[in-house]
């Protein structure tokens, strides 16, 4: 099995370190291959759970799209779209709807996947004789914060685009999962799913805001992991610093300082950065509105988050995601 890619070892990265300490334990578990159209449903997140790794009631799953075009979507959400070499993540398993390019009736996964318990590893079909799309599907588990549901530290859908080196581990990788199942491997006994869910996540994370001054020790720390727990789940709302000290049940003045200490920033200008991280995920993989995307992230008008946006990366909203399509 390839190795992850090579990274310069000075100077330390602070992230890559924190990402190193997850304990995580997992398995590729199917493959799949589905021809437009097609959409569908998956199981509720506890079902997935107790299916893929009984006892628990959640697990994270990943999916690699091998080959074609699909999106995925959780609790009515935008849809994510993912191509060729693309990753999907869905931290906290949440049932999820997925589908292709073109307009289909949703249908159960259960109507279309084998019944348990798998002799061998499972090559889920379904669709009719369009173009096709082939998938290769993951799960892991940990008790780590970061994919602790009430934190929410972490979108509950994000795609990543590797590039460079880190794409071309990601394809060794698929192929490597792709001739095991072909072999009829029930599982890859591996450190592929956590070597490959640390690379991807590292990517994802690299644009996090704080995330080199302690944001993963941040989400263990009893005063500010209410506060960011409640930014994360609702980066919309009017935030002020009493109002996050509320959720931390401590004073304005303790939340504040044990920001500055450990991340290195006021609680307020988090939130900025955090809004601006999820704004460009939403920019990124998904086909909402300029407009949309504003609100989600807390802002009442489009000119005001196009100014924040700006001043945060470097370019208006609509240059940014052209500029993201083109790269």
């Amino acid at each position: 099995m390839p190795g992850a890619p090579d990274r310069d070892p000075t100077p330390p990265d602070l992230l890559q370190v924190s990402l190193d300490r997850l304990r995580l334990e997992g398995a590729v578990f199917l493959r799949a291959e589905y021809r437009e159209p097609w959409t569908y449903e998956s199981l509720s997140g506890p079902a997935t759970a107790a299916l893929l790794r009984p006892g628990t009631s959640r697990v994270v799953l990943f999916h690699v799209v091998a080959s074609g075009t699909c999106w995925i979507a959780v609790d009515g959400g935008a849809k994510h779209w993912a191509g060729t070499g693309d990753v999907i993540v869905l931290p906290y398993g949440d049932q999820h709807r997925m589908g292709g390019l073109e307009d289909a009736d949703v249908v159960p996964i259960s109507t279309f996947m084998p019944p348990t318990p798998w002799a061998q590893m499972p090559v889920l079909r379904y669709g009719r004789d369009g173009s096709e799309t082939d998938v290769v599907c993951g799960y892991l588990h940990s008790r780590d914060p970061l994919f602790d549901p009430a934190l929410r530290a972490l979108p509950p859908v994000f795609v990543v685009h590797p590039t460079g080196p880190a794409a071309q581990w990601v394809r060794a990788n698929i192929e490597y999962a792709l001739q095991q199942t072909s072999a009829g491997t029930l599982g890859i006994p591996t450190r592929l799913p956590e070597l490959l869910l640390v690379e991807v996540l590292r990517l994802h994370l690299a644009s996090a805001p704080a995330i080199d001054q302690g944001w993963t020790a941040a989400l263990r720390d009893p005063v500010l992991a209410p506060a960011l727990a409640a930014m994360h789940r609702r980066p919309e709302q009017k935030w002020t610093v009493e109002l996050l000290a509320r959720e931390s049940l401590v004073s304005r003045s303790l939340l504040d300082t044990r920001f500055r200490e450990v991340l290195g920033r006021s609680p307020i200008r988090y939130l900025t950065e955090w809004r601006m991280h999820v704004a460009q995920d939403l920019l990124a993989t998904t086909d909402v509105g300029v407009v949309a995307v504003a609100h989600h992230v807390g802002y009442e008008s489009e000119e005001a988050f196009s100014r924040a946006f700006k001043r945060s990366v470097g370019a208006a909203p609509s240059v940014w995601r052209a500029d993201h399509a083109r790269g």
